[in-house]
């Protein structure tokens, strides 16, 4: 019978402590909570309106920004958390800033600037833009590839 001694099981076993310790290193900063990518947004169209909606949980509806400047629709937010506990022998504070800020440009031609609604419900925030006489008339048509 052959036998084979392989060093390999200590660099197993290394790996596997070495990935456990991580996921569980207190002493590292979460910079997970500050860099914190745009919300999810889906951009739609029916027959009267333009529809733009945002995927943001745990907010309230004062936390946004909306402002239209021209045609340019910005969307904002700024969250500040402060948190703070008493642990043995000292004192530790921690501050999270979580903010956002998108913008869509508006077609003025197509676009009812002066009749937008927001809406926050269940952690989507809803932007309706109105369609203008004239957009609602364009008719569509279907071009087949060859």
């Amino acid at each position: 019978m052959l036998q084979v001694k392989s060093n390999l099981r200590p660099t197993v076993s290394k790996f596997f402590d070495e990935s456990w310790n991580s996921l569980f290193d207190w002493n590292k900063p979460d910079y997970s909570r500050v860099y914190k990518k745009s919300p999810s947004v889906n951009v739609s169209e029916n027959s009267d309106a333009y529809v733009i909606e945002m995927a943001i949980p745990g907010k309230k509806k004062e936390d946004f920004e909306i402002e239209l400047q021209n045609n340019l629709l910005v969307i904002g937010s700024l969250k500040k958390e402060e948190s703070s506990s008493q642990e043995t022998n000292f004192y530790r504070k921690e501050y999270s800033y979580e903010s956002f800020r998108r913008t869509f440009s508006l077609d003025q031609e197509k676009s009812d600037l002066d009749n937008l609604e927001a809406f926050y419900n269940d952690g989507i925030l809803k932007i309706v833009i109105p369609k203008l006489e004239n957009a609602k008339l364009e008719s569509t048509r279907r071009i087949e590839v060859s």
